[in-house]
């Protein structure tokens, strides 16, 4: 099974029931944190929660405040935590056609404004030595940050 995220009647994303169900708890997560609404709701098959309407009006003030937050904060465990579910968001932001800017970097800033490929998942990949080193350095790097 999976999910839809469509506007209209072109489908946005169409992740597994397992990824769609952390993407919308972590919708309803921000949307408390943002004080704002994030747009994505029941689609056209009502009784059906597999399928979710995005209105692009209400997504787009969400995604680029979304963006804004992220990029202000400079708390490591923040970071670490939101950047994936930001990058999510704005590449589905980016397929409703919405233009999500990154901000200014100001010196010492964390965003940077790079830009960023999203990946499609291919078949099964084993983990490099690089991914496998650079995943343990960030939990290094974390552990040192976390208050105790």
């Amino acid at each position: 099974m999976s999910m839809y995220f469509d506007i209209g009647d072109e489908t946005l994303w169409n992740p597994s029931n397992g990824a769609g169900r952390l993407f919308l708890r972590q919708i309803e997560v921000f949307e408390a944190e943002l004080k704002l609404p994030s747009g994505i709701g029941q689609g056209k098959h009502w009784g059906d929660p597999d399928t979710l309407e995005v209105d692009p009006a209400v997504y787009a003030e969400y995604a680029r405040a979304l963006v804004a937050w992220h990029c202000r904060t400079r708390h490591s465990v923040i970071l670490a935590l939101s950047e994936g579910f930001v990058a999510t968001a704005v590449a589905l932001a980016r397929r409703a056609g919405i233009d999500v800017e990154m901000p200014e970097p100001v010196p010492g800033h964390v965003c940077d404004g790079a830009q960023h490929d999203v990946q499609v998942p291919g078949g099964p990949r084993t983990a490099s030595a690089v991914v496998v080193t650079a995943l343990d350095t960030r939990a290094r790097e974390m552990d040192c940050r976390m208050a105790r």
